[in-house]
């Protein structure tokens, strides 16, 4: 629905929606016109802060990635070695499964996947009953993500997440309306698709 398009705010006003080619370029424009703008980009599927780069100039091509030194893990399968913290009690009850922690951890988290009714890298597929409960909780993490930006002082916004991950509409509407009103729409845009994006 959203994918591949963002949303451009400058301080609490919406100024622009643009597919994620042109993001930088009217972020460019935005800050020529106005270098002290503060400006925010939000990614429409996803509720997260998009950070542009600036540096590029308008046509030229986008900078070479350099070859990263290759780390531990197997990356030629997918694997990709990252820290966790856990209690030394996590770590010696991991320790003690048969493969050790990394086997026992990608068990758990292919449980955790399949019961979650998300694709899991076994190829397994969510019921079709279940995309809509997916579909929901993937807006509700994407509405918070926005407000932990953008609404993370405004007054009210603890109550504001206990309703949206509770699913009451008219109380976060309720909550949000004292705040800026593109922050406002834009959030029940994301959260429940409620007017446009």
């Amino acid at each position: 629905m959203n994918a591949g398009f963002c949303t451009i705010f400058v301080g609490t006003q919406r100024v622009a929606r643009v597919s994620n080619a042109f993001v930088a370029s009217v972020a460019r424009q935005i800050l020529a016109a106005d270098p002290g703008a503060r400006v925010l980009v939000f990614d429409d599927a996803t509720g997260r802060q998009v950070d542009p780069d600036f540096r590029e100039s308008p046509g030229s091509p986008a900078p070479a990635a350099a070859e990263a030194p290759r780390g531990r893990g197997r990356p030629k399968l997918g694997v990709v070695a990252r820290e966790v913290t856990l209690l030394p009690r996590h770590w010696d009850w991991l320790n003690g499964q048969p493969g050790g922690a990394s086997v026992a951890l990608r068990k758990l988290v292919e449980n955790a996947l399949h019961d979650d009714g998300e694709a899991s890298s076994s190829g397994w597929r969510a019921p079709e009953r279940d995309a809509e409960l997916i579909r929901r909780r993937e807006a509700r993490e994407a509405a918070y993500r926005f407000l932990s930006a953008m609404g993370g002082d405004l007054p009210g916004f603890e109550e504001a997440a206990r309703a949206l991950f509770a699913e009451d509409r008219p109380r976060f509407a309720r909550i949000v309306a004292a705040w800026p009103g593109d922050v406002a729409a834009y959030a029940r845009w994301l959260a429940f698709g409620e007017g446009e994006g």
